[in-house]
C-alpha cells in the first residue's frame, strides 16, 4: 500500500496551458499523469518537476509527484498502477535483478522497463583524499573505504570501482557508517580514505576545501580489462567524461570516469505501448520546456542517452526513440537479450516461490541467490551478484 505520508505529499503542479504546436498535438496525455521521485529537494525530483509543469504547460495535462525515500516507495505506486511513471535510479536494476531490498517475498525480479534517463557533466566515482598520495584506483589497496550500512547500491558501486582497479573487498580496510553524509563526513574527518559519490555534490565540494583535499584518479576508456572488470560488478556502469565537480574538471579538460544514468525514467513491461509511447515522445517533444528548468534535466536530451544500459527499454519508448533516429539495430539486439534476462530471472523466481522457500526474510533471500545465479549460469548469462 502508499504511505499516506506520500500521499498527502503529493505535489499538484500547476501552470498555464498553452497552444500547442503541430508537433505536440500529435501527443495525447492522459488529463492526469503520476508520477514517483525520490524525496522532496533531491536532483531527482526537481527535474520531474520540471517534467511535469511542462507537461501542463505543452500538453494540459496535470501532473504530480508523489516524493518517496526508497526504491521499493517509489516503484510501489507503479506496480500498483497508481502512477504512470518512477524517476529511479540504479534501484531499477536491483529490481529486475531480484536482489538487496528486492530479494523478498513481497518483491522478487520485477519485469521493469525504462523510456528516458538522465546523464549530465558530472560523474560517479570513488572520491579519494588527496592526502593520502593516491594517483590511480590500484593505489587504493591496503586503504580505508567508506561503506554505509544497509545502503547496497552505494556499497556496491565502491566495490565495482575497486574491481575496475582489480581489486575487492579483501583488499581494502572497510570503514561502516550509518548514512551517506556521515561517510562522507568521516572522510573529513580522517575515519577514511575513498567513499562513493557524485562530483557535483554538497559533500563533495567539503571535502575539496577541507584540509585533505580531493581527488578523482582516472579510468581511461583505453582499459578494457579494467571496464570489463567493472561491469561486472556494476553492470550499469557507464564510460563518461565528466566536466563539472569538486576537483579538476572542465570542459577543457575532462576526466574519463564512469557514471550511471539518474534520474531513469521507469515503467512497467505490462503498460501499453501507446501510453509508454506518448509519455516518452512528450518528454522529447517537450525537452526544451524543462531542460533548463532543473539542474540535471539537460541530461535528458536524445543525444544524451545511455546506450545499451543494464535494463531494457519499452517497447513504446523505443517506438519514440526510432522516430528521431536515436536507435539503431545493435541496440535492438542488447534490448531483446536484456528482455530474455528478464524472463529467466522472473521464471527462476516464480519456480522457487512455487515450492517451499523459507519463511524466514535472510534464509530466503540467500536461497533465492543461489536459485538465482543457478538459473543464470543454465542461461549462460552473467550473475554479476555473488
Amino acid at each position: 500500500m502508499i504511505n499516506p505520508k506520500m500521499m498527502l505529499a503529493a505535489i499538484a503542479l500547476t501552470g498555464t496551458v498553452v497552444a500547442a504546436s503541430t508537433a505536440a498535438a500529435q501527443v495525447k496525455l492522459p488529463p492526469n499523469v503520476t508520477m514517483t521521485a525520490y524525496d522532496t529537494g533531491t536532483s531527482g525530483f526537481n527535474i520531474t518537476v520540471a517534467v511535469g509543469k511542462m507537461f501542463k504547460d505543452k500538453y494540459g495535462s496535470d501532473a504530480r509527484v508523489l516524493p518517496a525515500g526508497n526504491d521499493v516507495a517509489r516503484l510501489q505506486p507503479l506496480r500498483l498502477n497508481r502512477a504512470s511513471i518512477s524517476a529511479m535510479g540504479v534501484g531499477v536494476f536491483f529490481a529486475q535483478e531480484g536482489v538487496f531490498e528486492f530479494a523478498t517475498r513481497e518483491w522478487g525480479p520485477q519485469p521493469i522497463q525504462i523510456t528516458l534517463s538522465s546523464i549530465d557533466c558530472n560523474g560517479l566515482s570513488l572520491a579519494v583524499a588527496a592526502d593520502i598520495g593516491v594517483k590511480t584506483y590500484a593505489d587504493l589497496k591496503g586503504k580505508r573505504i567508506g561503506f554505509v550500512v544497509g545502503s547496497p547500491a552505494l556499497n556496491q558501486n565502491a566495490l565495482a570501482v575497486l574491481a575496475f582497479a582489480n581489486l575487492t573487498a579483501k583488499d581494502v580496510k572497510i570503514v561502516e557508517f550509518a548514512g551517506n553524509n556521515a561517510m562522507w563526513k568521516g572522510i573529513i574527518n580522517n575515519d577514511t580514505d575513498a567513499v562513493f559519490g557524485s562530483t557535483i555534490s554538497g559533500p563533495a565540494k567539503e571535502l575539496q576545501t577541507s584540509p585533505r583535499g580531493i581527488t578523482w584518479p582516472a579510468m581511461p576508456f583505453t582499459d578494457k580489462a579494467g571496464w570489463e572488470r567493472m561491469r561486472k560488478v556494476g553492470p550499469y556502469f557507464t564510460e563518461h567524461k565528466a566536466t563539472c565537480g569538486a576537483g579538476e574538471f572542465s570542459k577543457e579538460k575532462p576526466v574519463e570516469v564512469g557514471t550511471y544514468p539518474y534520474p531513469i525514467y521507469s515503467v512497467y513491461g505490462s503498460q501499453s505501448e501507446d501510453e509508454v509511447y506518448m509519455l516518452t515522445k512528450a518528454m522529447i517533444d517537450g525537452y526544451d520546456g524543462y531542460k533548463d528548468n532543473a539542474p540535471g534535466a539537460s541530461g535528458l536530451a536524445v543525444k544524451a542517452q545511455a546506450k545499451n544500459w543494464a535494463v531494457p527499454t519499452h517497447k513504446g519508448a523505443v517506438k519514440a526513440l526510432k522516430e528521431v533516429g536515436a536507435w539503431s539495430d545493435d541496440q535492438e539486439k542488447h534490448n531483446n537479450a536484456l528482455l530474455k534476462r528478464q524472463e529467466v530471472l522472473i521464471a527462476a523466481w516464480t519456480d522457487y516461490m512455487k515450492g517451499s522457500p523459507a519463511s524466514d526474510p535472510a534464509k530466503l533471500a540467500e536461497e533465492w541467490m543461489g536459485v538465482r545465479k543457478a538459473a543464470l549460469a543454465k542461461a549462460g548469462m552473467v550473475n554479476t551478484f555473488e
